[in-house]
């Protein structure tokens, strides 16, 4: 099609050099407009497919959570030994969402407070080289009081919901993570846990919320 464009283009008897340069110079911004349009629909599209992937992790977060309940007399989230115990390196969920405003990027230190969903180093959908996330791990017995025996490391009980086969972020440097903060209290008291799930190539803007 641009090519067909230029073919016309040609300076005919009469029409000068510069009208010439300046209908080329016009093609060309079009071409780069055009071209500029394309890359924002592409990554439009990479923003759906994400935000696609973090419901589909927030729909099998909810079936862990109602499970647990129903099994344990409260619920709680993947990675969590029980369910006032926090997931990542957040105890306070207002320092959480501060620390999203600055949390633009994969690589940034922030990412330490956060768990990988998957794991860090599945083969299938590894953490991207210079990100900080971490993986949960499973506390031991001493410091979780009446915590439940089938308990699991975040990613394994992510991988166990989805069949053991992770998802990948449709971003080059994107990552699934999150981070659970405890819940607390009993009766009328009580508090439920609180989730958070983002694609680390920009959790700021790609984040969801779960809490019952």
């Amino acid at each position: 099609m641009i090519n067909n464009k230029f073919k016309f283009l040609k300076p005919k008897s009469g029409q000068s050099l510069a009208e010439f340069a300046v209908i080329t110079a016009m093609m060309a911004t079009f071409i780069a407009t055009a071209s500029g349009k394309m890359s924002d629909m592409m990554e439009g599209g990479k923003v759906r497919k994400a935000e696609e992937s973090l419901d589909k992790i927030l729909v099998l977060a909810q079936n862990f959570y109602q499970e647990t309940a129903t099994l344990e007399g409260r619920g709680r989230f993947p990675g969590q030994d029980k369910y006032n115990m926090n997931v990542g390196g957040y105890t306070d969920e207002l320092e959480l969402i501060n620390d999203l405003e600055s949390f633009t990027a994969f690589d940034s230190e922030l990412g330490e407070n956060w768990c990988s969903v998957f794991g860090i180093d599945h083969e299938e959908a590894p953490m991207p080289i210079g990100a900080h996330f971490v993986n949960d791990t499973i506390a031991a017995a001493e410091n979780c009081d009446a915590c439940p025996e089938s308990r699991f490391a975040g990613h394994d009980d992510w991988l166990f919901k989805f069949g053991g086969n992770p998802m990948q972020s449709s971003f080059q440097d994107g990552h699934f993570i999150y981070a659970v903060i405890a819940g607390s209290g009993t009766g009328e008291d009580a508090e439920p846990p609180i989730l958070y799930i983002a694609d680390g190539e920009g959790p700021k803007y790609l984040n969801k919320q779960l809490q019952f």
